[in-house]
């Protein structure tokens, strides 16, 4: 029985298509970062098929949202990018795990495109992307051409694609989670000590050879112990993280926020001198005051000691002299506070 011309000339269309998903998976599986693998997972779609429009469309609260809001120097992320609540792109999505294509009534879809582009879209084919199983976004993909997403067309091929990605986004995801805590403080997301102590040297150094002020802030919490043994590690957990919070909302872009230990945080201000400081702690004792934590019936309140330490002060020559004049006022503080 002799094939068909038509179902042939399908079946080598399908191979070139199948070729060119394997190029792309190849070209994006090695790549262990967010951006340069976003960067080239759009490129290679849009170059390889020959799309008008291609972007990805992120659920706000997944994890990797906020990986992506960080990345400030990307123009191809910022327009191919939308960032969509998760209410939302479910109700879009129809909360499907399978490929949805359109030609009409294309309104609905503009909740998942990114704000800065102006689409002229006829056709739409929406690929949703997981991660460990959970729906974290889509990949998109729009034509002019209205019969281009046809509905009722094969999307098993869509479906691979999506596939790839998920696999090869699961292997993005834990590598930058294995980077983001040699870095930073696992409960808190602060940096960690030893990062902490690396940037005080070089503001050390930088504050010393420019004549420039540099003023250091060491604060843990009062009664931590009460808070755990009253309430829970869990609620001391949230205490610690409700501190951190604060202390990263109000400080400037160029201050450093870390956790030294335990319930031991560090603040670094460069060119800020001791009453720009003390007016630092004085905000956040107001906002912690304004915020009380709650555990069923029962409010709790953080509350903190700190000492103060300016690069300007004599006996000052390192950046350990700078954290232990610091520390001592710490001990001073809380001794203070027992005394009364």
């Amino acid at each position: 029985m002799e094939i068909p011309q038509s179902l042939l000339i399908r079946l080598k269309e399908n191979e070139k298509i199948v070729r060119k998903f394997n190029e792309i998976e190849i070209s994006i599986l090695t790549i262990l970062n967010f951006q340069d693998f976003l960067e080239r997972l759009l490129f290679e779609i849009s170059d390889k098929f020959s799309i008008d429009y291609i972007w990805i469309s992120i659920i706000e609260e997944s994890f990797i949202a906020k990986q992506l809001h960080d990345i400030q120097d990307s123009e191809l992320l910022k327009t191919s990018t939308a960032f969509v609540p998760k209410e939302k792109f479910l109700s879009v999505t129809q909360n499907s795990l399978s490929p949805l294509l359109a030609n009409e009534n294309l309104d609905v879809f503009h909740a998942l495109v990114p704000e800065i582009p102006d689409y002229k879209m006829g056709s739409i084919a929406i690929a949703p992307i997981t991660l460990d199983g959970i729906i974290i976004g889509s990949i998109n993909q729009a034509d002019k051409d209205k019969s281009r997403f046809e509905p009722g067309i094969d999307t098993s091929l869509l479906e691979q694609l999506a596939l790839k990605v998920s696999l090869c986004l699961s292997n993005v995801t834990a590598h930058e989670q294995l980077k983001f805590l040699a870095f930073h403080d696992p409960l808190t997301g602060l940096l960690n000590r030893g990062v902490m102590e690396r940037i005080l040297e070089r503001e050390f150094q930088r504050a010393k050879r420019y004549q420039i002020e540099l003023t250091l802030i060491f604060l843990d919490l009062d009664d931590f112990k009460s808070i755990n043994d009253t309430f829970g590690h869990d609620n001391g957990d949230r205490a610690l993280c409700h501190l951190s919070d604060w202390l990263n909302q109000l400080k400037r872009d160029s201050d450093i926020v870390a956790r030294f230990a335990g319930d031991e945080f560090v603040v670094i201000l460069p060119s800020t001198g001791k009453p720009q400081a003390e007016h630092y702690i004085k905000r956040l004792k107001k906002k912690l005051a304004s915020t009380p934590l709650s555990v069923e019936d029962e409010i709790f309140y953080v509350k903190l000691s700190y000492g103060i330490s300016a690069v300007s002060e004599k006996g000052i020559d390192s950046s350990k002299d700078l954290l232990k004049a610091a520390d001592k006022r710490l001990y001073q503080a809380k001794q203070e506070k027992n005394r009364h």
